[in-house]
């Protein structure tokens, strides 16, 4: 592993950006990004200082889910191009420093994977049956009839966590669509065809992995009924299912017969919806070795009510820094953290965390990229993020392309909801809000395509775009690039320690970085919101330097105590 002084490997200084393939960037006009589009625009990435690019599903998948339902593990849809351009990116990516890292998916495959079709298809004592999670109705229930699966389990994506297959008379467990039935990894066979699989994408030169809803491959044995909440149509079977009694078991095998002694230094980071502090510490301790660090939901879910994400209620900043504030102690100097707040499944951050208006747009951008790349833990970037990219204007369903979302609309239109006030939580809420296509510049279509895109641009493209911000020193894009560059250049951002500083203010989010080997300490200032805000600054602060801000330098002319509207504010002193 590749190390970065002490007890550090290479990645806790790193920034990795996140590509979502279908919509970064479309080199033969067909409306949808692909492998190619992707190697044309990495001078933009490399200008960025990112040092890992994050591929989302590129493999071959009839599209269910936007590739997330992977029908070949070995192989590149040709919606995004063919192995050769695989290739030719990946040298392209490593000709420029950069690493690249596969999404992993391997809680479920498609139904239309290889493994399934066998399975499903030999009967129950077929070839590969138990690859996957096969079950007989309940007792005294009719198979196929309402009530009758197996337990009383709801999917991610509305409807029951079941379905009923007729030729073998028996119900498949999907967490997810039903097109995308979980492996069984109980069995050892299938976790031996992934880590091959897995060593077979690592002999052609990536350089890791992020792996998809990895805490929940492990299931508790008999499947019990989850608890029905009020209201709820379904059991909550998450207890049985997230962090389960084998998950570490698996993880630590993983890393041995993949991971371990690789002569590349390589990443690997679950995506671990419900994951807590405890759990997530022992997933990445080093010592145990089994992955490098995890994705936690905790702080996109504050803004939730108790009808899930679509219910939006108001953020309160004292939430967001209590519970951030609890994962950056909570790690400590035993586990690392992953930062973000965007990505392909969540809305974009400065609709959600700051102020998308015209007048406040740009330093809220700024100034949540400032606290988040201050932070303990390596930083992600999803796509656009270092424009300051804004959710989408979606008028009707008509605009939406996302399988959550329309499940969600046919589940509450079913039962009556209010339509307004169904797209009104799927504008805020709704996954496409982060596919809509990256905005190069201002020409129709954002200069993603030339042809006709899967999903519409916003129209805001013609003055949020790459183009125009790489020459504007004073960018979102350029802010971007200072912040990258000094985790890349100050010891503190890695070594560290982190201190929550006016934990019960309600507009100001404040903590201190400190390292006592480098000798820096580091304090943070922001003003989360649109009006100015006198700061009583910590006893030794009063006249430190500024090392970075998100305003003009003629703005800081004023009371060194005061914040404007959205500015942040990051001072730096020997200790």
């Amino acid at each position: 592993m590749d190390e970065d002084g002490p007890g550090r490997a290479w990645w806790s200084r790193a920034v990795v950006y996140q590509i979502y393939p279908r919509s970064f960037a479309d080199s033969d006009g067909d409306g949808v990004g692909d492998l190619r589009g992707i190697t044309e625009r990495l001078d933009h990435l490399s200008l960025l200082g990112v040092d890992v690019l994050w591929l989302s599903p590129v493999y071959p998948s009839p599209q269910d889910d936007n590739g997330y339902d992977i029908s070949d593990y070995q192989d590149i849809d040709p919606l995004f191009g063919t192995l050769a351009d695989f290739d030719r990116l990946l040298a392209a990516v490593h000709e420029r420093g950069m690493k690249l890292v596969m999404d992993l998916v391997v809680n479920h495959t498609s139904d239309e994977h290889p493994w399934f079709t066998a399975s499903r298809d030999g009967g129950r004592e077929g070839d590969r049956r138990d690859w996957y999670v096969w079950r007989p109705a309940r007792d005294g229930k009719e198979p196929g009839a309402p009530g009758a699966e197996p337990n009383n389990w709801g999917s991610f994506f509305t409807g029951p966590a079941w379905t009923y297959d007729e030729k073998s008379g028996e119900y498949y467990l999907h967490l997810f669509s039903r097109k995308q039935p979980d492996l069984n990894w109980d069995n050892p066979e299938v976790r031996q065809a992934v880590y091959a699989m897995m060593r077979w994408w690592l002999e052609r030169g990536v350089d890791g992995f992020r792996m998809d809803v990895v805490n929940l491959i492990s299931k508790a044995p008999g499947l019990p009924d989850g608890v029905v909440p009020e209201g709820a149509r379904y059991g909550d079977g998450s207890p049985y299912y997230v962090c389960g009694p084998h998950v570490h078991t698996y993880l630590a095998e993983m890393h041995r017969e993949v991971f371990a002694d690789h002569p590349r230094g390589l990443l690997t980071v679950g995506e671990m919806p419900g994951v807590t502090v405890e759990e997530a510490r022992l997933f990445t301790d080093p010592a145990r070795r089994e992955l490098d660090m995890v994705f936690q939901f905790e702080h996109v879910g504050l803004d939730q009510g108790p009808g899930g994400k679509f219910d939006v209620r108001p953020l309160e900043l004292t939430d967001l820094k209590a519970s951030l504030a609890r994962w950056q102690t909570g790690l400590g100097d035993t586990g690392w953290n992953s930062l973000y707040w965007n990505n392909h499944d969540q809305p974009r951050a400065v609709s959600r965390f700051g102020d998308d208006s015209p007048a406040h747009r740009e330093r809220s951008a700024k100034l949540l990229a400032t606290v988040l790349h201050l932070h303990r833990g390596t930083p992600y970037v999803y796509q656009g993020e270092e424009l300051g990219m804004a959710n989408a204007p979606f008028a009707s369903l008509d605009d939406f392309r996302d399988i959550e979302s329309l499940n969600h609309h046919r589940e509450q239109s079913a039962l009556g909801v209010d339509e307004e006030r169904i797209l009104s939580g799927l504008r805020h809420r709704g996954r496409d809000n982060a596919r809509t296509p990256m905005q190069w510049d201002g020409t129709r279509h954002a200069g993603f395509t030339t042809g006709t895109p899967w999903i519409a641009v916003n129209p805001d493209h013609a003055h949020v775009n790459a183009e125009a911000q790489r020459a504007d020193p004073d960018s979102v894009f350029h802010h971007y690039r200072r912040l990258i560059a000094l985790r890349h250049t100050e010891p503190v951002l890695t070594h560290g320690d982190f201190r929550l500083l006016h934990p019960d203010h309600e507009q100001l989010y404040a903590f201190t970085r400190r390292d006592a080997a480098s000798g820096t300490e580091l304090l943070v200032l922001a003003n989360f919101g649109a009006t100015d805000l006198t700061v009583d600054l910590p006893e030794g602060w009063e006249q430190s330097p500024t090392l970075l801000t998100n305003v003009p330098g003629d703005a800081l002319r004023g009371a060194p105590d005061v914040l404007g509207p959205w500015e942040a504010r990051v001072h730096r002193r020997t200790i």
